[in-house]
Order: structure tokens, then C-alpha cells, then sequence
């Protein structure tokens, strides 16, 4: 009708020869996309970063975590939307034979080295604190259900520098351990290389923005290889032999004051370490003058 109205011909006769109502055509002249269908774009959108960051989530959570976002919604808007994207939890799905494959890796693999014959392997190794930096995530089952930790390594000391604990597993936990870690080393960290495996939290948007935030690397090892990450393994089956598996656990709250007591007290203050020099980690840093290590 514009081109014909470019051409001389009346909206008024477009409209009877087309048999339409000219006040319906206005409105939309005035508003091309109704504000309902804007709206529930920005809902739609909250929703798929909702489970981009944590695919596990139903659409009860995404649409609780839409809600802190600044879009809310009832339930069942929030069901629709998921249902008509696909949207699912990762956990309500059928899984292939060998379970659900890790995504992209969103950072390259920092932590490899070439040998002179050509092969590759990892090392991990550091000539200072907040250099490298290991993160993983590991769980525990309760009475009350499955707790959740994830730990963040300084290598150069073996410090765990920042860990989260929680009764679900979403990128919040990621990011929590790594301002964590940020404000125990007094915020003084850009530069440093975190190396994690190919997880939805560690690829989450929320983690990598918090990696950019505090000018830290990101770092990801290949799919299915356990040896990318051995240091941060070698810590969790550590504490799942000192702790996890000495007895059965009532409750999540009992686990996580265990768990705490055994890295401030034991870890870090009583279990020396070969590689340093038959030192605890908090006194292998202590003979570092440096005031990131000292906070």
C-alpha cells in the first residue's frame, strides 16, 4: 500500500479494493511490531542465556533466572518459549551411549608444549603465584542431596585460592570461587592463565565475562582427556580420600564446614608437599615477599 500510495494511488481505494479497514492499517503504520511481541523477544532472549549458561536448568529455573535479569515471567510463558526453541534440560533428554559431549572450547589450550620429536603433552608449571591458575568442579552425595564445589589452584604454591559450594551446579559457582581467588591475591592477578576443562560453567558467559573483567586468560583442555587438568584432579582425589569417602554425610551444610576446615586447617596450613620442598603451601609462600601472596 505505500508503494501504491508512492504512486498516487489513495489509501483509501487500496483499502476498499483490498477490502480492509483503513484504521487497522494505520495502527500498524504507527507500530510495525506489536510491543507484546517485542516483549516477549527480550523474554526469549533472557531464557536463552539463561540455559546457554547452565543447559542442566528446567524452564522453572530459567525463568528464575530471567527474573534477576530483569525479565519476568510466568511459568508457563516460560515453558512455551523453552518448548517452542527446544530449550531443554540437558538432564530431561536421553543421552547418547557415552553421555552428552562437552561444547566448543571458548579459549585455546595455553598449558601444552611441543617436545623436540614433536609430540605434545601438558605441564604445569609456574615460576611465580597468579601465573597459572587450575579450576574444576567436583561433587559429593548428602542425605539431602549432591553438593557441589569448585576449587580454584594457584600452581606455583598448590594454595587453593578461592572455591565455591552449592547445592547446584550452575556457572554461578564457577564465578564465585574466581572472585574468590581475585580478592584473596588482592585483585592484582591480570595476566594470569586459567586452565579449566570444556564445562558449561567454565564456558558460561557469566564466567568468561568475569575472566575479562579481571584481566585474567582463559584456558581449556581437549574432550575427554583427564590428563589436561591432572594437577586439579590430583587435589579433588585428595580430598575425596581425606574426606568425602571417610563416612556418610547427613546433611550439605555438615559436608561444607568438613570441607572448608580440611583445605584452611589441613591442606593448607599441616600437609606438606614434596614438590615443595617439605612445605605447607601457606609456608611456602610465606618466605615470598610479595603483597598479592601476603593477602
Amino acid at each position: 500500500m505505500r508503494e501504491l500510495a508512492a504512486d498516487g494511488i489513495p489509501v483509501a481505494v487500496s483499502c476498499r479494493v483490498l477490502k480492509l479497514s483503513r484504521q487497522p492499517y494505520y495502527r500498524w503504520l504507527a507500530a510495525p511490531v506489536p510491543e507484546a511481541e517485542v516483549n516477549e523477544a527480550h523474554r526469549a532472549n533472557a531464557l536463552f542465556d539463561a540455559h546457554a549458561d547452565d543447559p542442566e536448568f528446567g524452564y522453572r529455573y530459567l525463568a528464575d533466572e530471567a527474573e534477576i535479569a530483569g525479565y519476568p515471567m510466568a511459568v508457563r510463558t516460560a515453558w512455551r518459549l523453552c518448548s517452542a526453541n527446544s530449550w531443554f534440560s540437558v538432564f530431561g533428554k536421553a543421552r547418547a551411549k557415552n553421555g552428552k559431549r562437552p561444547g566448543p572450547a571458548v579459549h585455546d589450550d595455553l598449558c601444552v608444549v611441543t617436545d623436540a620429536d614433536g609430540r605434545t603433552r601438558h605441564e604445569f608449571r609456574a615460576d611465580g603465584p597468579n601465573q597459572l591458575w587450575l579450576t574444576d568442579i567436583t561433587e559429593h552425595r548428602t542425605d539431602e542431596g549432591k553438593l557441589y564445589m569448585c576449587a580454584i589452584k594457584d600452581v606455583y604454591s598448590s594454595r587453593i585460592v578461592g572455591y565455591s559450594i552449592g547445592a547446584r551446579m550452575k556457572a554461578r559457582l564457577a564465578v564465585d570461587a574466581l572472585e574468590m581467588a581475585v580478592a584473596r591475591r588482592g585483585g592484582d592477578v591480570a595476566g594470569c592463565v586459567v586452565h579449566s576443562d570444556r564445562g558449561s560453567q567454565f564456558r558460561s558467559k557469566k564466567f568468561t565475562r568475569a575472566l575479562a573483567r579481571h584481566g585474567l586468560i582463559g584456558s581449556m583442555g581437549r574432550v575427554g582427556a583427564a590428563g589436561d587438568n591432572a594437577a586439579m584432579e590430583s587435589f579433588f582425589a585428595l580430598m575425596q580420600k581425606n574426606v568425602l569417602d571417610r563416612r556418610r554425610w547427613s546433611s550439605r551444610e555438615q559436608l561444607r564446614i568438613v570441607i572448608v576446615t580440611w583445605i584452611e586447617r589441613t591442606y593448607h596450613r599441616r600437609r606438606r608437599q614434596a614438590r615443595l620442598g617439605r612445605l605447607t603451601p601457606v609456608e611456602y609462600e610465606a618466605i615470598i615477599e610479595s603483597p598479592a601472596v601476603a593477602a
